[in-house]
């Protein structure tokens, strides 16, 4: 426990070198470095994580981060998700039960570190199990399925996450919406229970894995940013990321690593 009054925070990135849309993503280059680095490096911004590391199954991004002096674990090939890969991690990093992990996302090159800080800060309630993050959402991008929505209440308690736009406006009014950012924070503990569950109805339908805390009565809060970040999923993504950098650099806003 810190002054704070937060347990100590390990951020985990977990990088798979496989993948179909885009194989050895973690090692795509922007501006002379891999993407991991980007990420790993403003991870480090966050003063609220004790340490970053790496989370990958694969030699050429390991060698590739030790060259870079980046943590890294190696974990097993045959992880269904992310969360698994950064439970493993967990495991290895012999984190506490009562300890926070926090699951960073490396296709983001372009994080913003007070969004980890957002995601840490709740932990220093011992009642908090998880947190994740979300945005206000156009109406007209409500409809997109590749936009996951999230209804809270108003103490920010997760009731659902969709594809479909949610609420429903009966009344023809316009709702307001909120899209769910994936990041998440997990208490050691809540980790080691998620990865022993088994998928329940909700997530196989709406193929959204944070549904099986809900449906097991795992609370996840969610806190609310304005910062909006650029996902790599596709090789044509990384123009527009170096383009937000090049942009930054100019108007002297602080770089991105």
């Amino acid at each position: 426990m810190n002054n704070s009054g937060l347990p100590e925070c390990c951020g985990v990135i977990p990088a798979r070198y496989a993948s179909s849309r885009f194989p050895g993503k973690p090692l795509a280059e922007i501006n002379g470095k891999p993407m991991f680095w980007h990420v790993y490096t403003r991870a480090l911004q966050c003063p609220e994580l004790n340490r970053v590391v790496i989370a990958t199954d694969d030699e050429r991004i390991a060698s590739n981060a030790r060259d870079l002096d980046v943590p890294v674990i190696m974990t097993r090939n045959d992880h269904e998700s992310g969360t698994d890969r950064v439970h493993e991690a967990a495991t290895r990093l012999n984190i506490e039960p009562h300890e926070v992990i926090v699951n960073i996302q490396g296709d983001e090159p372009l994080l913003d570190p007070a969004m980890l800080s957002l995601l840490i800060r709740p932990f220093a309630d011992a009642r908090t199990e998880v947190t994740t993050l979300a945005h206000r959402l156009e109406p007209e991008d409500a409809e997109n399925p590749d936009r996951v929505k999230v209804a809270f209440a108003p103490d920010g308690r997760a009731l659902y996450f969709s594809r479909a736009p949610i609420p429903h406006p009966r009344d023809k009014k316009d709702a307001e919406y909120f899209c769910h950012i994936g990041l998440y924070a997990f208490r050691r503990q809540i980790l080691d229970q998620f990865v022993r569950l088994t998928p329940g109805r909700l997530e196989q339908i709406e193929k959204l894995e944070q549904l099986r805390l809900l449906e097991n009565g795992i609370t996840i809060r969610v806190e609310l940013t304005e910062s909006k970040s650029i996902s790599v999923d596709r090789p044509e993504d990384l123009k527009k990321v170096i383009e937000q950098m090049q942009r930054k650099a100019q108007s002297h806003d602080p770089p991105c690593y």
